[in-house]
């Protein structure tokens, strides 16, 4: 059933994303239009500019949709972790594209600058295309960082910075235009430039914090030490160790080793694991995913006893070790804890095992010495009744 949910909130997560991406890529289509026919008859490079600008939006909506399509599906078999890496490639490819424009935009503009002879005189006309340009960009970065905040998108977060910064931007080169109408007409090209310098920031941010997801950096610091204050605080856990925390999209994912008392069922471990599973994702929204390690101890720092004989390796060396002592056959169980390095034996004998006081002492101790100095084993204790 929760898994049902889930799926539905990512297809209609999905569903509004790509609504989003459909207005701002009809508006960007339209500014574009705009702002370039304009900046042609009304000679101001900084409106151009302006107007390619909005053609990267187009295509950086563009790929809002296609990532949103693709990351609201849930996991399948070649995607068992779900679809959410698509939003991250998208922001990357996203952020490399805004790098390439503004190196192109910088470039022109720098040319033309040490170019006197290159240099336009805008008409009057390009200041509406600009105004127009700023109110247009304002609106859409307010659509969109609200819906953002709705599905907790952080595509489409940083897609309505990107709008805020492109409303910004017209508002340089509508300060460029009007100072050139006033005959200073370089500052039409340093407004382009300073446009140029503004797109390439916005494509170094999305992409390094892209980079930063697709190699797993981990979650903010106060976020994976309040995962570990939530974990401490559940009953029955010892300490933490080994937390490890990604993000994958607008998800993110941890797993963590939690050692508990050595010598607990394997149902109470299993139970106090799912009770940290479930603390952290009602806890932290965020993290959908949580693997936990049960631990006897902190194998940080304690001992390896990964090169132990498992069950029946050890119960067999057990026979060697005991064949001369009358002590198995008649035992329930024998329980095995695998700490510090060794394996530490017990031993429950029922109550139809009428030894007195003084024979189960002998055969405690005729047990203990034969696994003296063994490499696998580390003290042996009987129980009766």
């Amino acid at each position: 059933m929760e898994g049902h949910h889930h799926h539905e909130h990512l297809q209609q997560r999905g569903k509004e994303s790509r609504r989003v991406a459909l207005v701002g890529a009809l508006v960007n289509l339209l500014l574009a239009v705009v702002k370039i026919s304009i900046g042609f008859s009304a000679r101001s490079q900084a409106l151009i500019v302006d107007g390619i600008h909005s053609l990267s939006d187009l295509l950086s909506d563009i790929l809002v949709w296609y990532a949103a399509s693709h990351a609201s599906h849930g996991p399948d078999e070649q995607h068992p972790y779900g679809h959410g890496r698509f939003e991250t490639a998208a922001t990357l490819a996203l952020g490399g594209m805004l790098v390439l424009v503004s190196g192109g935009i910088i470039w022109d503009s720098l040319e033309r600058l040490f170019a006197s002879d290159e240099i336009w005189q805008p008409k009057p006309l390009a200041l509406y295309a600009a105004g127009f340009s700023i109110v247009a960009n304002e609106a859409l970065f307010w659509y969109t960082l609200l819906v953002s905040r709705r599905i907790n998108s952080e595509l489409l977060r940083a897609n309505a910075w990107h709008h805020r910064t492109d409303a910004i931007s017209s508002v340089v080169v509508l300060v460029g235009i009007g100072g050139a109408l006033l005959g200073y007409a370089y500052l039409d090209l340093v407004a382009a430039l300073i446009v140029g310098i503004m797109v390439a920031k916005i494509g170094w941010n999305l992409g390094w914090g892209a980079m930063q997801e697709l190699v797993d950096a981990s979650l903010d610091e106060e976020v994976v030490e309040h995962i570990r204050e939530i974990i401490n605080d559940i009953h029955g856990v010892r300490s933490v160790h080994l937390l490890r925390t990604r993000r994958q999209g607008p998800e993110a994912m941890a797993d963590v080793h939690v050692q508990v008392a050595p010598r607990i069922s394997v149902s109470e471990g299993h139970i106090i694991s799912i009770a940290v599973e479930e603390r952290i994702k009602r806890n932290i929204s965020e993290i959908t995913d949580v693997t936990v390690h049960i631990d006897p101890e902190d194998d940080e720092h304690a001992p390896t006893c990964k090169n132990l004989p498992l069950r029946d390796e050890a119960l067999a060396k057990l026979r060697k070790l005991w064949k001369d002592l009358d002590c198995l056959g008649q035992e329930q169980r024998i329980q095995l804890h695998y700490l510090s390095g060794k394996i530490q034996v017990e031993v429950f004998y029922p109550d139809s095992c009428h030894w007195d006081a003084k024979a189960r002492k002998v055969m405690q101790d005729a047990m203990a010495q034969a696994l003296e100095g063994n490499q696998y084993f580390k003290g042996v204790t009987l129980y009766f009744g």
